[in-house]
């Protein structure tokens, strides 16, 4: 027997793995992708060789590329942007790691408090949570991101509309400011040239501003795997999780198993209570099934495929809140056209970053030309100019709102997305029941169960939401115009679902909650959830990751505590930082 199985290597399971590796634990940690173990050998940065949700290298489907994607059962006019394999979707995130504003914590008496979805807030305070924060942030390690041209224009921008500049990990007020981002600051010759050549590890360290953020982080060339740039857990918490025994004294190798897809979670009743006891697990393209048992069950698989695995295992629902109350940040894209350069695809795909707590935040964004033309194409607008589907808003910017028709778009385009600025819309979106993930009945069942099937749609938000949404796009479109920008779109994207949260969601109130305040499950024992479908509500608006992986530190204290006798460590130790020494040694 195992003494703890977590289920998925994404951005939060390699935490746990980790941590309770480091403290000598037998952990089995197991992910249905592929390992990514050569990126340079596997990975491109032909969007499409990436992205396509058939066949690409970061779709949501199995190792073996020539098999089909998982299905899911998604909304009209949405986009899921996922990726399965050891890293998840930290493959392609940009890295930013703010931490949540305040008021989505118990306790918060700011006077903004009621701007924020009061009803669902965290079952503790914020201040419980900075430890776990500064864990987190010291063992990436989390840096004030490296500054480049598009990240002037922005700052321009900001300073244009009186935003003062924030200096604090805390956000306690409207403020602009450079991301607080895992990956590794430029060194040697990195950032210096464009020179392949010169670009290699050693004589290159850190961020090579290669503009290939979205596409996962394979540089600098020849570097070990914990010393790639980009701290997604693949090149981060993974690495020290199958390395324990060499850096933690006492620490023991988890076990990682990829291609390796959860069907069920296993329970047993003891002492009058429902208590996990192991899993099944289909290996070797689903030819091979496996049981394992475990003291302790970790599932970490994300907000989709956490609560499709719970309901497929027939695990207890009593109050109906598995799978609902999914938030997703309610996202929008505002672009700027500038006659200057504006150095769009070099560089941290996101550097920049203002915040408006109590309603959201916006982060500049530069995307390679395929990406950028995609974001200007989906809209729950229509076409501007051409028609609308009843959301063609007017603001700040430029015309109704909509995705660019092709001869705009082409002219946009002209310069390969470098005469652009592009701000990501933050809302910091309500917990809302109906927005949810459940059980497809449209599609047959397959070898792992029934297929999930999401619920989110833009016509069923909260008027709050809402509000936050269009106060946000006018502050980008104001940002940019004091920026320089001659021309302003906003595109009023339709559902492109990616910052997922609040699926599984702790919370104070055990009827529209899964979790209680430790996240453990409410309704079976010994079951965890430590993915961002763990966190209790948007966050406001920040970038989930490192709260997620924050919390899921917070968790593997609780459990090393409750179930096997430990005692505490965060506080009274100093981390270990994923780029040590001794970890690329024992890769």
């Amino acid at each position: 027997m195992r003494d703890v199985i977590i289920i998925g290597a994404g951005g939060g399971g390699p935490v746990v793995a980790k941590e309770l590796a480091a403290r000598g634990l037998d952990v089995l940690l197991l992910e249905g992708g592929a390992p990514h173990d050569q990126p340079r050998e596997q990975w491109t940065h032909f969007e499409d060789d990436a992205f396509n949700p058939a066949y690409g290298f970061f779709r949501i489907g199995p190792k073996n590329r020539e098999r089909p994607p998982w299905v899911r059962e998604q909304p009209r006019n949405s986009y899921i942007w996922q990726a399965s394999g050891v890293g998840g979707t930290t493959l392609h995130y940009y890295g930013n790691s703010p931490r949540a504003y305040r008021g989505a914590f118990a306790g918060y008496d700011g006077a903004d408090k009621e701007l924020y979805d009061t009803a669902h807030a965290f079952p503790f305070s914020y201040e419980e949570l900075v430890p776990y924060y500064q864990w987190a942030e010291a063992t990436l390690p989390v840096q004030t991101a490296a500054m480049g041209t598009k990240e002037r224009v922005f700052f321009d921008g900001c300073e244009s509309v009186g935003l003062p500049v924030q200096t604090r990990k805390d956000t306690t007020e409207a403020s602009f400011r450079p991301q607080e981002n895992a990956i590794l600051q430029p060194g040697g010759t990195a950032g210096r040239t464009s020179d392949g050549g010169a670009l290699q590890h050693p004589q290159a360290t850190g961020c090579t501003f290669c503009g290939y953020c979205a596409q996962g982080c394979m540089n600098p060339p020849g570097a070990p795997r914990n010393q790639f740039a980009k701290r997604s857990t693949d090149n981060s918490y993974v690495p020290m999780a199958v390395t324990a025994d060499a850096w933690a004294p006492g620490g023991r190798r988890a076990e990682l198993v990829t291609d390796a897809y959860v069907t069920e979670i296993h329970t047993a009743s003891q002492g009058g209570e429902t208590v996990a006891t192991g899993v099944t697990y289909r290996v070797n393209d689903d030819r091979d099934v496996r049981r394992e048992d475990a003291k302790v069950v970790v599932l970490a698989a994300g907000c989709i495929d956490s609560p499709r695995l719970w309901l497929n295992s027939g695990l207890p629902n009593p109050n109906d809140w598995v799978g609902r109350g999914l938030t997703d940040h309610y996202l929008d894209w505002v672009v700027g056209l500038f006659d200057e350069d504006t150095g769009a695809t070099k560089g941290a795909a996101s550097a920049a970053r203002a915040d408006y707590p109590g309603y959201g935040g916006l982060e500049q964004v530069g995307l390679p030309p395929a990406l950028q033309s995609f974001s200007m194409s989906f809209s729950g607008s229509g076409i501007r100019g051409v028609y609308d589907l009843g959301r063609g808003k007017r603001g700040a910017w430029d015309g109704p709102t909509g995705r660019l028709p092709g001869a705009e778009l082409m002219q946009a385009m002209e310069n390969g997305a470098d005469n652009l600025l592009s701000i990501l819309v933050l809302t910091g979106d309500d917990v809302e029941p109906d927005n949810r993930v459940s059980l497809s009945q449209l599609f047959p069942v397959d070898e792992h169960g029934r297929a999930a099937k999401v619920e989110l749609d833009f016509t069923r938000r909260t008027a709050k939401t809402v509000a936050r949404r269009d106060f946000l796009a006018n502050r980008a479109a104001e940002i940019l115009r004091g920026a320089g920008a001659k021309k302003i779109y906003r595109i009023d994207w339709a559902p492109l679902i990616l910052h997922t949260q609040s699926s599984m969601r702790m919370g104070g109130d055990p009827a529209t909650s899964v979790l209680d305040e430790t996240c453990e499950a409410r309704a079976v024992k010994r079951l965890f959830v430590a993915d961002n479908s763990a966190l209790a509500n948007a966050l406001g608006g920040p970038n989930p990751t490192l709260t997620t992986q924050a919390l899921a530190t917070r968790t593997s204290e609780v459990i090393f505590r409750r179930y096997f006798g430990g005692d505490p460590w965060v506080g009274d130790e100093t981390p270990v930082p994923s780029t040590d020494p001794r970890v690329s040694a024992a890769l």
